[in-house]
């Protein structure tokens, strides 16, 4: 039976930007029960808890993928590989734990499923997936939205 990758801080895994968490009692319920695997993108690519905010600047994270726009902290950080970097461990956790789908954190400029943040720091959204959504997406899963 595969397994379903979910953004760790829907799990109740304070690792946010902000070193909160965004608990969905169902899927930490999952996790529990090894139905679901926990991770964090911006964590894995080395980030710290909590982190400066940051957004994708100049499109969404399959145009990072391709390096066509970055991720810059709200300070103008290019944070940008440590998204990378994150997105392709997140990736890996996935093939390892044979997940054919992930939950992920809506909004996020790594697990941002449709929407994300615009990169103006003023709360608007675009069309669009972050960083590690679109890694998985390219690699064939399935990936929805906890919203």
């Amino acid at each position: 039976m595969s397994k379903i990758l979910v953004s760790a801080c829907l799990a109740g895994e304070s690792c946010r930007f902000d070193g909160k968490h965004s608990l969905e009692v169902e899927i930490r319920e999952m996790v529990k029960e090894a139905r679901a695997v926990p991770g964090c993108p911006e964590v894995l690519g080395g980030l710290s808890i909590p982190r400066t905010r940051a957004e994708i600047v100049g499109g969404d994270g399959l145009a990072v993928i391709n390096r066509k726009a970055k991720v810059l902290t709200v300070d103008g950080q290019n944070v940008g590989a440590a998204f990378l970097d994150g997105a392709r461990h997140f990736l890996a956790l996935a093939r390892s734990q044979n997940c054919r789908s992930a939950v992920l954190k809506s909004k996020s400029p790594s697990c941002g499923v449709g929407q994300i943040f615009d990169g103006s720091f003023s709360g608007k959204v675009n069309s669009g997936d972050g960083v590690a959504a679109a890694l998985l997406k390219q690699d064939g899963l399935e990936v929805i939205s906890c919203e």
